[in-house]
C-alpha cells in the first residue's frame, strides 16, 4: 500500500519560485487587490526618483536606499521625469480618496506609480521593495501591475517584555524596523515587571537604582534546575525611550508603554516598600511614612511567575502612580497607556485590614471590585491628560472602567464579553498562536521556551473578529497582536528566532481580508522567499522543517516520501538508520521509495540547512508495517 507523506503544517517552495510567478507577487502581508500585467519596469540606473512633497522625503529616501543595496547605484533625484526618462513617482495626488493607510502602487514599462499619504505611502514603497526580484545584470526587473491595498484593522501590533530580560536600543529599533517592513504599527513595550522595573523616573530614581536589579536569574524551564545567581540589572534612560519614540515615529509605529499595575509590581515595592500589602506592614495610618518592616530596599527577586506582592489601593499608591505617569506620558505621545491589570493577586488584600475597611467604605463587594476600583481611578487620572487606557482582560473582573480597551489575552472569550459591553477591543489570545513565547515545534531540539506548540499555521488560521458577534458587536474588535514574554529569551539573536517567521502570519491576518488569505500561497511561495531574503543578512529566524513531512505515524509496506524545501537555496538531508541527519548525511533531491518490511518499524529523520548554515530542529515520521 502505497502512502503519501503530508499534512504538515509549515510548508515551503522549491527555488524556482520567484515573486513574479506569485498570484501576491512576494508581498506579505497579501494585498487588498493585486492585477498583474505583461511586461516589467527595467529599473536601472538611468530612472529618476520624482518626490516634490516636503513629508514624503523620508520615505523616499528609504527606498533610495535599498535600491542601492540591492542594485549598486541610487536614484537621482529630479522633480519631474524629462519626456525620456523612466520614473519612479512618490505622491500624495488623489490619497485623500483612499481608506486609512492605503496606498496605489502602478508599475508600467514607463513608471513606477507610489500614491499615499503619511504611513499609507510607506507602506506602500515597502511592497515595491518586497516585489522586486533580484538584480539581473545591471536592472532589477520589476512586474508589471496594479496594487490597490489598506488594512483590514487599525491596530496591529507587536509586544516586547522587557522586565525579565532587556534588549539593547540598537535592537529595539531593529525591532521596530521589522515590524515596520511587515505594516505592523504598534510596538507594545512592556516596561514594568516582578523581576525588573525598565524605564528611568526621575522622582523616583530607586525604581532603577534597587527595582531595576534582581539577584539571579533561573537557569532551564521552570522552576529551573538552578540560579546562575549572578545579579542581572538594566533599564532606559529617558533619552533612551525619546529616541526609541522618535525613531518609531519615523517608521508609522505608536510605542505603547506599559507600566504593571495593581500587581506584577515586585520591582517597584522593592525600591518603595511602603506601596506594599505585604500582611505583616504595620497598618495604613500614615501611608506617607516609609515602611521599615521585613522587605524595606529587598532585592527583586530572581524566580519567574507571579507573586504575592501587590500595590496597596493607599493615596500615597496613587500620588506615586500618578507622578510615575505624568513622566510617562510626557515620553509616550501615543493614545494609549497599557495599565497591566493582569494577574493580581488578591491574598494580600484579603489579609489587609487596611483594605477591609476600604472595599467597606467603598461599598464593594470584593476585592475583584477593589480592582477595579484601583483601576477606574488611575483610568480617570490618564484620561484627564486626554489618554486611554488598555488592560489585559483581567479588568473585566469586578466591572469594567468606563473608557478602557481591553486586550484579551486568556483566550477569546474576554474580548467577546468587553465586544458585548460596547468596549474596544484588541485580540491577542495565547491559544491561537499569538503567544511567540511558545515553542514553534513538537521537537526536543526546541531551545528552552515557555511551552505549548505554536507554528506559524497557527497564528495564521485565526480569525480575530468572533463570529458570535453581532454585526455591530464586531466593529469593536480594532486590532490584533502577538506577544513575545522574555522569562527564557535572553538575547537579540533568540527574540529573533522567537518571532520570525511568526510575525509574517501575525502581519497578514492583520492587513489581509479574509477572502484573499491563502495558506498554502503563503506558505509555499511567499514564506520560503521572504526567510532567504533573511538569509542573507544578520537576522535570526526559526527555520521550518520539511513540507510534506508529517510529524505522525504513516502505516505501509511502500511509503513516497515526497519534500520540498521551506526555505529558497536551503538544502534537506535525512537518515533511515535512526542515526542524527547532519550535512553529510544524504541529501534529499527527488521522492524517496521506502520499503518498510512487514513487523518493522522505520525513523525518517530530516534536517534543513540554509545557505548561511541555519539549521531547522531534526523532524521526525515513524514508517511503520505492522511493528508493535
Amino acid at each position: 500500500m502505497k502512502k503519501i507523506i503530508s499534512g504538515l503544517i509549515l510548508a515551503c517552495v522549491t527555488l524556482s519560485v520567484s515573486a513574479q510567478t506569485d498570484e501576491n507577487l512576494g508581498i506579505i502581508p497579501a494585498p487588498v487587490s493585486v492585477e498583474k500585467k505583461a511586461g516589467v519596469f527595467k529599473l536601472d540606473k538611468t530612472v529618476v526618483l520624482v518626490s516634490n512633497e516636503t513629508s514624503n522625503a523620508a520615505t523616499a529616501d528609504v527606498l533610495n536606499a535599498y535600491i542601492a543595496s540591492q542594485g549598486g547605484f541610487a536614484l537621482r533625484p529630479s522633480k519631474a521625469a524629462a519626456t525620456n526618462e523612466r520614473a519612479i513617482v512618490l505622491s500624495s495626488v488623489g490619497a485623500e480618496k483612499l481608506p486609512a493607510e492605503g496606498y496605489e502602487l502602478q508599475v508600467t514599462a514607463r513608471n513606477i506609480t507610489v500614491t499615499g499619504k503619511g504611513a499609507g505611502l510607506f507602506y506602500g514603497v515597502q511592497s515595491l521593495m518586497q516585489m522586486m526580484p533580484e538584480k539581473k545584470g545591471q536592472e532589477i526587473d520589476v512586474p508589471a501591475s496594479i496594487i490597490k491595498d489598506y488594512p483590514r484593522f487599525q491596530y496591529r501590533g507587536m509586544h516586547l517584555d522587557v522586565g525579565r530580560h532587556t534588549f539593547p536600543v540598537s535592537f529595539i529599533k531593529k525591532y521596530i524596523d521589522l515590524m515596520a517592513a511587515y505594516k505592523l504599527n504598534n510596538f507594545h513595550w512592556h516596561l514594568t515587571e516582578d523581576q525588573g522595573w525598565r524605564i528611568e523616573i526621575k522622582k523616583y530614581p530607586k525604581l532603577t537604582t534597587v527595582g531595576a536589579e534582581r539577584n539571579g536569574s533561573v537557569v532551564g524551564h521552570h522552576p529551573g534546575v538552578t540560579s546562575d545567581n549572578t545579579p542581572y540589572k538594566g533599564f532606559y534612560t529617558q533619552n533612551e525611550v525619546k529616541e526609541v519614540v522618535a525613531y518609531a515615529t519615523r517608521k508609522f509605529v505608536t510605542v505603547i508603554p506599559e507600566i504593571e499595575l495593581p500587581g506584577h509590581s515586585s520591582a517597584a515595592i522593592a525600591a518603595y516598600p511602603q506601596l506594599s500589602c505585604f500582611p505583616d506592614r504595620d497598618t495604613f495610618v500614615d501611608p506617607k511614612t516609609p515602611w521599615a518592616g521585613s522587605r524595606k530596599g529587598k532585592q527583586v527577586q530572581q524566580q519567574w511567575g507571579v507573586f504575592d506582592d501587590v500595590f496597596a489601593p493607599t493615596e500615597y499608591t496613587f500620588k506615586f502612580l500618578e507622578d510615575v505617569l505624568d513622566e510617562v506620558m510626557v515620553l509616550f505621545p501615543s493614545k494609549y497607556i497599557h495599565i497591566g491589570g493582569d494577574e493580581s493577586p488578591k491574598e494580600y488584600w484579603k489579609q489587609s485590614p487596611f483594605c477591609q475597611q476600604l472595599i467597606k467604605e467603598k461599598g464593594l463587594k470584593d476585592e475583584h471590585e477593589l480592582q477595579s476600583y484601583f483601576i477606574q481611578r488611575i483610568e480617570k487620572y490618564i484620561n484627564s491628560k486626554g489618554r486611554s487606557i488598555i488592560g489585559w482582560d483581567e479588568i473585566l473582573e469586578g466591572g469594567l472602567a468606563p473608557n478602557a480597551t481591553v486586550m484579551s489575552w486568556r483566550g477569546v472569550e474576554g474580548g467577546i464579553a468587553a465586544a458585548k459591553l460596547n468596549h474596544d477591543v484588541i485580540m491577542t489570545p495565547g491559544n491561537q498562536g499569538l503567544y511567540f513565547d511558545h515553542a514553534q515545534s513538537k521537537s526536543s531540539g526546541e531551545p528552552v521556551n515557555i511551552g505549548g506548540n505554536s507554528p506559524y499555521s497557527v497564528a495564521y488560521a485565526y480569525d480575530p473578529v468572533p463570529e458570535v458577534l453581532s454585526a455591530d458587536q464586531k466593529k469593536y474588535i480594532k486590532g490584533v497582536q502577538a506577544n513575545l514574554w522574555t522569562e527564557y529569551i535572553e538575547s537579540p539573536e533568540k527574540a529573533e528566532y522567537m518571532i520570525l517567521p511568526r510575525m509574517f502570519a501575525l502581519a497578514e491576518i492583520a492587513w489581509t481580508p479574509l477572502d484573499k488569505k491563502n495558506f498554502k500561497n503563503f506558505s509555499e511561495e511567499r514564506i520560503p522567499l521572504h526567510l532567504a531574503r533573511l538569509d542573507k543578512t544578520n537576522t535570526n529566524y526559526w527555520v521550518p522543517v520539511p513540507v510534506g513531512q508529517s510529524d505522525k505515524q504513516i502505516d505501509g509496506e511502500d511509503v513516497t516520501v515526497d519534500l520540498k524545501v521551506p526555505v529558497q537555496g536551503a538544502k534537506i538531508y535525512y537518515t533511515l538508520d535512526g542515526t542524527t541527519p547532519s550535512d553529510v548525511s544524504n541529501q534529499y533531491r527527488s521522492a524517496l521509495k521506502v520499503n518498510v518490511p512487514k513487523g518493522t518499524k522505520i525513523l525518517l529523520k530530516t534536517i534543513v540547512i540554509t545557505p548561511k548554515g541555519k539549521r531547522s530542529v531534526i523532524s521526525e515520521t515513524p514508517l511503520n508495517n505492522g511493528a508493535k
